[in-house]
């Protein structure tokens, strides 16, 4: 077993594995280390961990210390450094008109090397620019030519999904991605959608890749011909995500059906010819291909009510209590809240006169007259001088049409002829409107 910790340079950087002699080191802590580009400083993400020593790629270089606090100052010295020469590189860049563009500066811990990182489109030559930043700096200099995806993950920022970009935060290392793996994952080939803020293809295309390519060993391809518990058809859509598939019956191929993966047969994978002599099985065998949801263990479910003769006779007393409860509702509802239940009842109720009286519904209230189609004879305003129009008149007491009546004075020998006459002029029809005047008396 070979003892080794973690360390990585970067924020989101790769993480390499030095030999801690024996030296007890926490994640987070700061570390000297001894690599191939000489004294750098690091920071320890995995802490002293045994391996197996196959597991090990030699040479394993070691650990020189745990960083102090002058070796922070150090550190903190040469990112100032590092900002003042970006500004002075980016200026000598624009001198010679150099179609390149700078991502990064970086020193090294020791401060005899910069490195400048920067992407172009194409070949730059920039051996000019190389000894200009060397009379200007007195140290090595180094420009190295990196890729959009290197320019991503060291600048960072946040993807489509609103989270920081993968490669700046937990990738160490890029996974090849192509156009395949949308297409096997359904998604649109609109290059905006599945591209990351590098223009390439969205690294997360891989992280699923696996589980849909086990889905679809497992589900038919379009146009399969299968067997369903409703009957055979053909597939016309299949959705990985769900295991799920659309297929059109044959008995009814304007209305397509979804079934799980687990209830369909396939006949005929893919494309093809359907089998001359397939018979399709009875209806029978196919309602047994229907899932049937198992039952949970451990899932308590409450048990239906026993009905004993105690909850039957309880039933019984509550059903009478309840009946001979409502005749009592129905005598204390008043008789026009009944009637306003129905639409409109109080507007039919006051036309047709129909309905108890307002008189028993409210005492405090005049009693109300009868319509005046239906007013016997004698009533309604008089236009005779010693009435005024403001005063009620009195009701004459029907008599018969023979004897002699109160108001004009006349006498019974009439003929009925004239009296019948008289009466049909004074009275009004049902429909409303003014009522005519009496005649004069003779």
């Amino acid at each position: 077993m070979t003892e080794i910790i973690g360390v990585r340079f970067k924020s989101g950087g790769k993480q390499y594995y030095f030999d801690p002699q024996g030296v007890q080191v926490s994640p987070g802590q700061g570390v000297i280390i001894e690599t191939a580009r000489g004294v750098e400083y690091g920071q320890c993400v995995q802490g002293n961990t045994l391996v197996p020593d196959e597991s090990v790629v030699p040479p394993l270089r070691p650990m020189l210390r745990v960083a102090t606090a002058e070796d922070e100052k150090i550190v903190a010295k040469n990112r100032e450094k590092e900002a003042k020469a970006f500004r002075i590189c980016q200026e000598k860049i624009a001198q010679h008109g150099l179609e390149m563009k700078l991502v990064e500066v970086e020193y090294n811990f020791e401060g005899n090397k910069i490195l400048f990182f920067f992407t172009a489109e194409g070949r730059v030559d920039f051996r000019a620019l190389v000894k200009d930043l060397a009379g200007v700096f007195h140290t090595r200099i180094e420009l190295r030519q990196i890729g959009v995806r290197d320019e991503a993950k060291m600048l960072g920022g946040l993807g489509i999904c609103g989270r920081p970009f993968c490669c700046s935060g937990f990738l160490d290392e890029f996974q090849p991605v192509s156009i395949k793996m949308a297409k096997t994952q359904n998604l649109s080939l609109n290059p905006t959608k599945i591209s990351g803020t590098c223009g390439r293809l969205m690294c997360c295309l891989k992280y699923e890749q696996e589980a849909y390519e086990d889905a679809v060993k497992r589900m038919p391809k379009q146009e399969s011909f299968v067997e369903t518990p409703d009957g055979v058809g053909t597939v016309c859509q299949v959705n990985l995500l769900k295991e799920q598939v659309k297929v059109r019956l044959d008995d009814a191929p304007e209305t397509p059906k979804c079934y799980r993966g687990c209830e369909i047969c396939v006949v005929r994978n893919g494309k093809g010819k359907r089998p001359e002599d397939y018979v399709p099985p009875p209806p029978e065998e196919l309602a047994k291909l229907r899932y049937v949801a198992p039952r949970e263990e451990g899932v308590w479910e409450r048990p239906a009510p026993q009905r004993t003769a105690l909850s039957e006779a309880l039933e019984r007393v509550f059903q009478a209590a309840e009946e001979s409860a409502q005749p009592t509702r129905e005598k204390k509802m008043a008789p026009s809240e009944r009637g306003s239940r129905s639409r409109g009842g109080s507007r039919r109720r006051k036309g047709s006169g129909e309905g108890k009286p307002a008189q028993e519904a409210a005492p405090e209230k005049k009693k109300e007259q009868p319509p005046r189609g239906d007013r016997p004879q004698g009533e309604g305003r008089s236009n005779r001088p010693g009435k005024g129009r403001g005063e009620k008149p009195q009701q004459a007491p029907q008599q018969p049409q023979n004897q002699p009546t109160r108001e004009g004075g006349e006498s019974g020998e009439k003929k009925a002829s004239g009296s019948r006459s008289r009466n049909r002029r004074r009275r009004r029809p049902s429909g409303g409107g003014q009522q005519p005047k009496p005649p004069a008396a003779e």
